[in-house]
């Protein structure tokens, strides 16, 4: 039953691509060879369609991927003749595979576009890169490429073309529809005060399925080609409001627990269906793919609510002054959702005849939506040059490897000593670990593949014609059925063509496949090295480092943030930028750590835990610091800043804690109790509520809406100690 679930899932995949690879790249391979009698350019038509056809993964829809790969066509010319023209001399070759490895590797930060072409770029500079040094075969080896290129594309498009995938935008959402219905529900129960039992039963139901759906947003959990990761402004909107997304989560969960009062407020929960509606049009926007209304009716909403506070802040209650706050965070991120998903559909961040008022807040709330392409890229690159990105890491190790294994291969003259660049390239992984643990599989079954090979040529001799009926089997089966079975099936696989084109190309030699396994074996040990030598453990050892600087970034956030509120600071300068630039670090190395398949003897600890609080610190504070930016009210006075400063040092230290369980390793010991923080002991909302008639009512509001920040991070803290 395994088994055939597995055909089920991957099978009809597999086989389409060993379709595309024996009409694509061997029918040019023939025409060329035996219609043209062309063997150069035969040999680069099947290997300008095979990389592209068994180790690109390009996301989108069939039209956007045809339009990817034509665009990528000319970089495939250059990276050709680069590597024609450096295969001049062993050292020449070895600085062009820094540079091209380098490059290519380090732009896969850029999103799963230039990730998925990434394999074939390198490849298409390692095959010319290699003796003999023949220029004047540069044309033939252009032709080649594009015919086998473009059929390729051709292929994949119209011959069984792959079934559509599920856009993130409709993962998203999904989580959207499933929070709008959790915040009706918890509108309900803000309406009674308090909830009977068919009330609470539905109110978790709807928790339960807002949580579920949002875990199926995060990165880690969507395939790699459907990952809004690029700098676009369309997966940097996505991104937001995934982010957002969590954020109204996890107010919405302060209103159905323990910081739910206990008594009516229809004002908060007239807010909350207001932001509910909004939720459910944005999550219709995104199913449909085009942009929706703006979400003027909450913002409206949003204002009405202010005024509403405003008249009962006098009168209100230390715990009344947290729910509402929490109501209104809970709004606020609503409308952030909403318009993120716009910006993402192709919606205009400004209005019409926007006031210059209006341009600053959305610049400050969207910037990416007012950065033209070319800032964009520039930012996401800039992010990941330190030694700490998992990007860079992987670029540098990438490159070096190659390198030295070109290095050796032109020292050692290797015949055929692509294979060796081509072994380093496809067996060395993001950890030593995981490339270990390839080599065992790849060496089997390239010793498997090289001596069914060699027998075969042995038995049979020159007979091209014989090797040209026998590959479209191997290719069929090779590449359609033998990657089910594990990769040294597929090692296997790979070698055996190999070796049956070239037995088609130059006379054949047993002696070849020997060659083969030698080069494979020399590659592998070669990435092996390299990955022992530079960060050997990959993503989870980056990972530790970068959630304990997200969650020490975040303390210094949580106390720089409440300092310029309760200064009454209105600067041009970013609070949260620090803390924002380690999430996205930690956000890269928790990818990549999810992809390695290193067998763990431990329990790791929850990392999304640990980042909860961190991700509270950054998005709660950037809705508090945009919102009153341009609005400062004052300072707040001496003893209610006081308050409130004391207050984000503690729980600024609760992030250190949790910052410290992150760097020994320690699994998340579960939820901490309730409530750390309760309401009718917060000293801020205290003094805000017994001094609300000798202080502004602006000022009152801008207690209740900190102090319910830093607590509702506190409580993420603790979850992960």
């Amino acid at each position: 039953m395994a088994a055939r679930e597995l055909w089920r899932q991957e099978g009809p995949g597999h086989l389409r691509r060993a379709l595309w690879v024996l009409v694509t790249g061997y029918g040019s391979f023939c025409a060329f060879l035996y219609g043209l009698g062309n063997p150069v350019a035969a040999l680069y038509a099947v290997f300008g369609a095979l990389p592209l056809i068994m180790f690109c993964r390009i996301p989108g829809p069939a039209r956007e991927r045809t339009r990817t790969l034509l665009a990528a066509l000319p970089v495939s010319w250059a990276l050709v003749t680069a590597g024609t023209l450096l295969a001049v001399r062993s050292w020449t070759a070895a600085c062009g595979m820094i540079v091209v490895g380098f490059a290519v590797s380090y732009c896969e930060a850029g999103g799963p576009r230039p990730a998925g072409l990434g394999m074939a770029f390198q490849l298409y500079y390692v095959l010319p890169c290699f003796p003999p040094y023949a220029p004047d075969t540069l044309g033939d080896r252009l032709g080649g490429l594009t015919a086998g290129y473009l059929l390729a594309v051709l292929a994949q498009r119209v011959l069984w073309p792959e079934p559509p995938p599920v856009p993130y935008r409709v993962i998203l959402a999904d989580a959207e529809a499933a929070a709008a219905r959790y915040a009706e529900a918890a509108a309900r129960r803000l309406d009674h005060g308090t909830a009977d039992g068919d009330d609470e039963a539905e109110l978790r139901e709807h928790r339960a399925a807002a949580h579920r759906t949002g875990d199926a947003t995060r990165l880690s959990r969507v395939p790699p080609t459907e990952r809004p990761t690029s700098p676009s402004v369309r997966d940097l909107a996505l991104n937001h409001a995934r982010a957002g997304l969590r954020q109204v989560r996890n107010q919405l969960d302060r209103l159905a627990g323990s910081d739910a009062v206990g008594e009516p407020d229809p004002a908060a929960a007239a807010l909350l269906r207001h932001a509910a509606a909004a939720l459910h049009a944005a999550a219709c926007a995104l199913r449909e793919g085009t942009p929706g209304e703006r979400a003027d009716a909450l913002r409206s909403a949003l204002s009405g609510y202010d005024a509403v506070r405003t008249e009962q802040a006098a009168c209100a209650s230390p715990a009344r002054l947290r729910q509402d706050a929490v109501a209104r965070a809970a709004a606020e991120g609503s409308w952030l959702v909403a318009e993120a998903a716009r910006i993402a559909l192709g919606g205009r961040p400004l209005a019409a005849g926007a006031t210059e008022e209006e341009q600053q807040r959305t610049a400050r709330r969207f910037p990416y939506a007012v950065l033209s392409a070319r800032r964009r890229w520039w930012h996401r690159l800039r992010l990941h040059l330190t030694f700490r990105s998992v990007h860079l890491q992987n670029a540098l190790r990438v490159a070096f490897a190659l390198a030295a294994a070109r290095i050796v291969a032109g020292e050692l003259a290797l015949a055929h000593g692509f294979w060796v660049l081509l072994a380093t390239l496809s067996l060395m992984r993001t950890s030593a670990a995981d490339t270990r643990s390839a080599l065992v599989p790849a060496f089997a079954g390239t010793v498997v593949g090289a001596a069914l090979a060699a027998v075969v040529v042995r038995s049979i001799g020159d007979v091209p014609a014989f090797y040209a009926a026998v590959l479209p089997v191997v290719i069929l089966a090779g590449f359609g059925v033998a990657p089910l079975l594990g990769p040294a099936w597929t090692q296997g696989a790979f070698t055996m063509v190999f070796l049956l084109v070239f037995a088609q190309i130059t006379p054949p030699d047993w002696r070849l496949s020997a060659m083969r396994l030698l080069d494979v074996v020399v590659g592998g040990s070669i990435g092996a090295l390299a990955g022992l030598l530079a960060w050997p453990k990959g993503g989870r050892g980056e990972l530790q480092r970068d959630i304990g600087d997200f969650l020490t970034r975040g303390a210094e956030g949580c106390r720089t943030v409440a300092r310029m509120l309760c200064d009454g600071r209105d600067t041009p300068a970013d609070p949260l930028a620090p803390a924002r630039r380690a999430m996205l670090l930690a956000e890269a190395s928790y990818v990549q750590y999810r992809t390695e398949r290193i067998s763990r003897r431990t329990a790791d600890p929850s990392w999304e835990i640990a980042m909860a609080a961190g991700y509270h610190v950054v998005r709660g504070g950037e809705f508090l610091f945009s919102g009153r930016k341009g609005r400062p009210c004052g300072p707040l006075p001496r003893e209610a800043a006081a308050e409130l400063t004391d207050l984000a040092s503690r729980v600024a230290t609760e992030c250190l804690h949790a910052a410290r369980a992150v760097a020994d390793a320690a699994p998340a010991a579960g939820p901490a109790e309730a409530d750390p923080y309760p309401a009718a002991a917060s000293a801020p909302l205290r003094h805000a509520a017994g001094e609300a008639a000798r202080t502004s009512t602006s000022q009152v509001l801008l207690i209740a809406d900190v102090e319910a920040w830093l607590t509702g991070v506190a409580r993420d803290a603790r979850r992960a100690l």
